[in-house]
């Protein structure tokens, strides 16, 4: 006698570690957002444009394979080589939406418009250690143009920002976009470093290059939002210590170095004419850096004709994106109303958008310069903070319950729903088992139905239908007494025929 195959263990029902399910309310809010952002785009004359989730890891370029970690920062896997079949390239989830425009914009550059403004919005995924609200995959909506070297393309995607933040609920106030420029960034650091043949403050042994030198400035000077100005000096200079208590090396500059950059970061002033007389002053010796002061002047002059004040958009020489990546003005949104943290405590909500000029990732694929811009949204990010501010996340209305009575009428139940639905009204019948009508309502109410529809045999010989308002109703037994109760009935009888008309009236 055969032994018994060994029982397979059941999976388990969960989600893979840094990924989440969205369900109704996360899913409808979401695109009533997105919905809302992409108008403002297509006003602006910008196409929609989807890429597909897989590129070649080649083509995504920031992650390319290695022989130990393959698929290091991406999910990733190599397609079997097989006749008429895969050819054994690294495939990858995209990690954002812009590397595919640049994949994009090269492959078809003979058939797209010069320049070429488009949106996208989706998901992206990256295979990194997941976090507090930190996950693997998440939303993005992103805005570029591709093929301007105009810094008027600047200017519109700061100003199509802030009519996207106003057009979702945030209001004027409550966000400022901030913009800055790496070319001044990079006349400080000329500046700072121009005239040193050898550093003599290494932080590591060997004499650290001054390459390695100004990323580590760029790196301090990214965190001067959360450290301050007392703490960017300890970091560009000999160290200090963390709120652990353990000691960061610093960056070793001397102190008029350190001058020269403090004088950078603090240069904004009462208003842009100001900020940008103080950076002229701080990179007065270096040819990019005023070219970079040339071009932010034209993107605050431009703002300025579009109606878009200081109040909305502003030079911000504190704003410090991914360095690498970007080659002039670069851009961020903050929401600045303030919210309370996990400990109670205030804190203003911060940033929920970035961007800037990149014009060397297409070069990549066609070996010749091609200038872009853009801008993307953290999805969630701003969603979370509508949700703070009470523009979502308020309970969905959900579908007018159809109660069934009676098994054998489902079709008479089913032409209900029909009447109402062809009326613009959200409808559906209940489909579970019939004979608890208590159980009915109880699943009207975990679906937030504000209307249910009970007709039994006695109402059908009739031609009536009884109209029960499920929210009055709820108030009614929570706050009435029963004088008002009787006084204003929360279930009303009404004919067949006035149906639709009277959910309306209950629906407002």
């Amino acid at each position: 006698m055969a032994k018994d195959k060994k029982k397979q263990p059941r999976p388990k029902a969960e989600t893979p570690k840094g990924f989440r399910d969205y369900f109704g309310a996360d899913v409808t809010e979401r695109k009533a957002m997105l919905d809302r952002i992409a108008e403002i785009y297509h006003r602006h004359g910008f196409d929609p444009l989807e890429t597909s989730a897989v590129e070649t890891v080649e083509a995504l370029g920031k992650f390319l394979p290695d022989v130990d970690r393959p698929n290091a920062g991406v999910f990733a896997w190599q397609e079997e080589a097989v006749p008429g079949g895969g050819s054994g390239d690294w495939l990858a989830l995209r990690y954002d939406l812009t590397a595919p425009l640049a994949r994009v914009a090269a492959q078809f550059r003979n058939d797209l418009p010069t320049p070429y403004r488009r949106y996208a919005m989706g998901p992206v995924w990256r295979n990194e250690k997941p976090g507090p609200g930190r996950f693997r995959q998440f939303y993005q909506c992103d805005a570029d143009t591709v093929g301007s070297a105009s810094v008027a393309a600047d200017a519109e995607i700061c100003a199509m920002l802030t009519d996207a933040l106003e057009a979702v609920g945030i209001a004027r106030g409550d966000y400022i976009v901030r913009i800055n420029n790496r070319k001044v960034l990079d006349g400080v650091l000329e500046a700072v470093f121009g005239s040193i043949e050898n550093v003599a403050h290494a932080i590591i042994e060997g004499n650290p290059t001054i390459a390695e030198q100004k990323q580590a400035v760029l790196r301090t000077i990214d965190k001067f939002d959360k450290v301050g100005r007392v703490g960017v000096c300890e970091l560009l200079g000999k160290g200090r210590k963390d709120s652990s208590g353990a000691f960061i090396e610093g960056v070793g500059l001397t102190d008029d170095q350190i001058e020269l950059v403090i004088a950078f970061l603090t240069a904004k002033g009462e208003n842009n004419e100001q900020t940008m007389k103080n950076l002229a002053e701080t990179v007065a010796t270096s040819p990019s850096g005023m070219q970079g002061i040339i071009e932010l002047d034209e993107i605050a002059a431009m703002l300025k004709a579009m109606g878009i004040g200081e109040d909305r958009a502003v030079i911000d020489p504190s704003v410090v994106r991914g360095l690498g990546y970007y080659t002039g003005p670069v851009f961020e949104a903050e929401l600045t109303f303030e919210i309370l943290d996990d400990k109670g405590r205030k804190r203003q909500f911060g940033s929920v958008a970035g961007g800037g000029r990149y014009d060397g990732l297409v070069e990549r694929f066609t070996d010749q310069k091609v200038p872009a811009t853009g801008i993307s949204i953290g999805v969630d990010r701003l969603l979370a903070a509508l949700r703070a501010k009470g523009l979502a996340g308020a309970d969905g209305v959900g579908p007018v319950v159809v109660t069934v009575m009676d098994r054998d009428r489902m079709a008479d139940y089913q032409a209900m729903a029909a009447d109402l639905r062809a009326a613009g009204i959200r409808a559906e019948v209940y489909l579970g088992n019939p004979k608890n009508f208590g159980n009915q309502l109880k699943y009207a109410d975990k679906r937030g139905a504000p209307v249910a529809i009970i007709q039994g045999g006695d109402e059908a010989e009739r031609g009536v239908v009884q109209v029960k308002d499920l929210v009055l109703g709820a108030k009614l037994a929570s706050e009435a007494s029963h004088e008002e109760w009787k006084a204003q009935p929360a279930q009303t009888e009404v004919p067949r025929a006035d149906l639709v008309d009277e959910v309306r009236r209950i629906l407002g």
